[in-house]
């Protein structure tokens, strides 16, 4: 029996030194690459069928995800909305006449969209239309994520998101340049109302124009353009007031129309007994591409807060999607008592979750959707966020980036050389490094991983 214990335990020890050995051979060649400190690395591998652990360093850290973190909200948010989910935006009309349009936050929707809802409006000749109401209870009014940055506020990649949501949120700038050291003419391509304070100088082979926004709490729609043109630029610009645009854009659609209104869009949910004229509708398959392979922000935003709304059976706000995801977990067995989220897209450095936990919320993903469809969601080389990046593991690897300022991380999965499939989660959040450098060792140690596991 002793002789037999022994055996045993020889075995299990010598298991875990292997074990720890391949671990470390793992890092430690990557580590040869790179001057990054262990301190500023996190990282954790499981293996997809046992659950097991096969390597870790730091994995129990809290650090901020960056857009890592869109695989967490998206995935439990699409779950909830159903697979088969429209982002709908639809027209009624009453028996008295009255019409309302009920908004569903729908990040797709154009105004050319707008237009052909409109066209459904049916007014008796030389008449106009009295009451127009619009029911935008979809969502909430707070139009930015908690710990987003207000210098971020022209920043195209994050604008402002709610019920109003209409082309991609974003407006145009046109700066177009005049006489040789003449100030250039700047507006917009639609109208929105806006006030430029004009720095600019017509150049004769410069052409480098910036936006900038002064005053910011006194006057958000005040814009500085700067620098030199010497051709016609169109510049994308953030929409400041989403409620304001779309009216606009309401009141485009009636005169492309030839529909004549009193001009009053009050706010009001749509009565029961209302009937269903038109709607416009777009997948949330479209999403699926956008947020998890190209890292769309307004997107991922819009659909979180939608699901915690249909969680909640009640308005999308931040806190009904935050609860909507920590019932995901708790429905699935994955603990996140350690896990904040304040936002859908991992904008805000106030996000904290650990690569442990990145790894556990992929393996029991893995098994809801199937490791197969779920792969497939996320992007390889060559597409989305990885288009530029590892070529050597396409189809091989499977995986979100997120960057933000002084953090960098890479999470999914990886079929490796020996057949077996690993989740994995690396976050580097060295503040000395480039962002070259970090990525240039998530790259190395991926790589290591396929070969080596």
């Amino acid at each position: 029996m002793k002789k037999l214990l022994i055996l045993v335990l020889t075995f299990v020890l010598t298991a875990q030194i292997s074990f720890s050995k391949e671990k470390e051979d793992v890092l430690k060649e990557a580590l040869k690459y790179t001057k990054l400190q262990k301190g500023t690395i996190s990282f954790s591998i499981k293996d997809v069928e046992t659950g097991h652990i096969v390597g870790e360093l730091n994995s129990d850290v809290q650090i901020s995800p960056a857009s890592t973190q869109k695989i967490l909200t998206f995935l439990a948010s699409e779950k909830t909305l159903g697979e088969d989910y429209k982002f709908s935006t639809k027209l009624y009309k009453t028996k008295n006449g009255d019409y309302y349009i009920k908004l569903g936050a729908d990040p797709y929707l154009t105004s050319e969209d707008l237009n052909i809802l409109i066209s459904h409006v049916n007014i008796p000749k030389n008449d106009y239309l009295k009451n127009f109401y619009i029911d935008d209870t979809i969502l909430d009014n707070n139009n930015w994520g908690e710990g987003w940055q207000w210098d971020d506020a022209l920043n195209v990649l994050m604008p402002k998101f709610g019920a109003y949501n209409i082309d991609k949120n974003l407006y145009t700038i046109v700066v177009k340049p005049t006489k040789i050291s003449a100030p250039a003419n700047i507006f917009t391509e639609i109208f929105y109302p806006v006030i430029f304070i004009n720095k600019t100088i017509t150049s004769l082979n410069v052409n480098n124009i910036k936006i900038s926004q002064e005053d910011n709490d006194i006057s958000p729609d005040a814009l500085t353009v700067s620098g030199e043109v010497d051709k016609t630029t169109k510049v994308k610009v953030p929409i400041n007031y989403l409620r304001r645009y779309f009216i606009l854009r309401l009141d485009d659609a009636f005169a492309a129309n030839k529909i004549s209104h009193s001009g009053k869009y009050e706010r009001a949910k749509v009565p029961a007994n209302a009937q269903l004229i038109a709607s416009i509708d777009h997948s949330i398959k479209d999403a699926e591409i956008d947020v998890l392979k190209n890292s769309n922000n307004l997107v991922a935003e819009t659909v979180y807060k939608l699901a915690g709304g249909k969680y909640a059976k009640n308005t999308g706000t931040a806190e009904n999607a935050i609860a909507m995801f920590n019932n995901y977990c708790i429905t699935n067995r994955i603990d996140c008592s350690n896990v904040r989220l304040t936002d859908g897209s991992g904008v805000s450095k106030n996000n904290l979750v650990s690569a442990d936990f990145m790894t556990q919320y992929l393996l029991q993903t893995a098994k809801i959707y199937d490791y197969n469809k779920l792969s497939k969601l996320l992007p390889t080389s060559g597409e989305g966020t990885l288009s530029s990046r590892m070529p050597l593991l396409k189809d091989k690897i499977h995986a979100k980036t997120g960057t933000l300022s002084n953090i960098s991380g890479i999470t999914g999965y990886i079929d490796a050389q020996s057949g077996k499939t690993y989740a994995f989660a690396i976050y580097i959040t060295d503040g000395k490094s480039s962002e070259s450098s970090k990525k240039l060792f998530e790259e190395i140690l991926l790589r290591n991983m396929y070969e080596k596991l």
